[in-house]
């Protein structure tokens, strides 16, 4: 399916995208309609761009909890980092049901979003004095996978595991 073909039901980013370049191209062509062509089509481009931006949001979110499940010790907000896990998955799956095309940018945004994640969890844990040496270090090195973010998988509890086996 061409980009300009794909349905605004089936890839809400291809169908903006497409739709602001159907509107740019009928603003350079003779035409008496009192249109402002080009915010209007800056504005349906926007709207797919808003969806990317949710992606990474959502992804930061896991890859932060995520980071915090496996390197700190505390153990009230465990259950809290859980859920808000699954609930950035379901946001994430919603994303990508409405704009497959931006599977093509989960590696990518991974990538991204670890680096920003990681910086505000070596904050945090530095807060609550959580932040040794050793985790300094280990933090911003971890790599997750496309399938641990956006799948079910989950770092170990630290009860059943040491904190020198993870990461």
């Amino acid at each position: 399916m061409t980009q300009s073909a794909a349905p605004y039901d089936e890839d809400f980013v291809l169908w903006s995208k497409a739709q602001a370049e159907a509107l740019r191209a009928a603003a350079r062509g003779a035409t008496n309609q009192p249109i402002d062509w080009e915010n209007v089509a800056e504005e349906i481009e926007s709207l797919g761009r808003s969806d990317k931006r949710e992606l990474a949001s959502q992804i930061r979110r896991v890859i932060e909890h995520l980071l915090k499940l496996e390197y700190s010790s505390a153990t009230d907000p465990r259950r809290g980092w859980i859920e808000s896990i699954g609930n950035a998955r379901n946001d994430i799956e919603a994303v990508l049901d409405d704009s497959p095309s931006l599977n093509s940018e989960v590696r990518s945004f991974i990538t991204t979003e670890t680096r920003r994640a990681a910086r505000k969890v070596v904050r945090d844990l530095e807060g609550y004095g959580e932040l040794d040496r050793a985790l300094h270090g280990l933090i911003p090195a971890r790599v997750y996978t496309r399938e641990e973010v956006l799948g079910d998988w989950f770092p170990p509890d630290p009860d059943k595991a040491g904190m020198a086996d993870r990461g």
